[in-house]
């Protein structure tokens, strides 16, 4: 599994500084220890829901207090290393779990509404436009418009946030496989709402980011262009 963002919860804070140091210099004396202690907890906390890790709050401050007070913890830092990526793995093996049983339940009761059509593969979509351009070929790229959320509303990706559609290319692995099952379904000038299992995204791993481990995805799509294929090269 992708655990290794949040293994150390404190790396995400220190790379995200580091591109800000003039920033950070510049008000580098006007946090208080309250403020610069509820921030820290703020980031590893994040870190620690996000990776559906569970820990006692004494013993974690008893750590925290054990290396910046004594400098001599009970454990090494490579045997804590270690708890901690263990805790990981079991805290996100129980998330993907919870996830997959409500992706479940999601995906059959929306089954069942109209409109929503099933495909043999597990993809669900339904017609909110229906277009009369052309169909994309497998090989083809396409652009689109689009907003990417999970069932439970969090938008986790949107062309329409940025102000420009994206172009995709469909063939070598270039989008998931139920973006490319969706796509291929569709006419130009087309916007469906693709239901996404997460056999057919990003599976048990989830991403970095938003997606977590057998998170749904659900994409409101607008079919704007297939676009040309690249040129090859001249030969010398």
């Amino acid at each position: 599994m992708k655990t290794a963002v949040a293994l150390v919860a404190l790396v995400a804070l220190l790379v995200s500084c580091g591109g800000e140091n003039k920033s950070v210099a510049a008000t580098a004396n006007s946090a208080s220890k309250t403020d610069v202690g509820y921030a820290f907890g703020v980031i590893i906390g994040t870190n620690m829901k996000t990776a559906a890790v569970e820990v006692d709050y004494d013993s974690f401050l008893s750590g925290i207090k054990d290396v910046l007070e004594k400098g001599s913890p009970k454990v090494p830092v490579a045997e804590a290393q270690k708890t901690v990526q263990q805790a990981l793995v079991a805290g996100m093996a129980k998330k993907a779990q919870a996830n997959l049983a409500r992706e479940t339940k999601f995906l059959a009761d929306n089954a069942k509404k109209a409109g929503i059509v099933t495909t043999a593969s597990g993809l669900q979509y339904e017609v909110l436009k229906a277009g009369t351009g052309a169909k994309p070929l497998a090989t083809d790229s396409v652009k689109v418009d689009y907003v990417g959320t999970l069932i439970d509303g969090t938008t986790f990706d949107s062309s329409i946030e940025r102000k420009e559609p994206m172009v995709f290319p469909l063939g070598n692995g270039g989008v998931i496989p139920g973006w490319k099952e969706g796509i291929l379904l569709m006419n130009v000038g087309s916007k469906y709402r693709l239901y996404i299992p997460s056999k057919l995204a990003y599976g048990e791993n989830g991403t970095s980011g938003k997606i977590g481990p057998n998170d749904t995805l659900i994409f409101d799509v607008d079919l704007l262009s297939i676009e040309p294929a690249p040129k090859a090269p001249a030969k010398k």
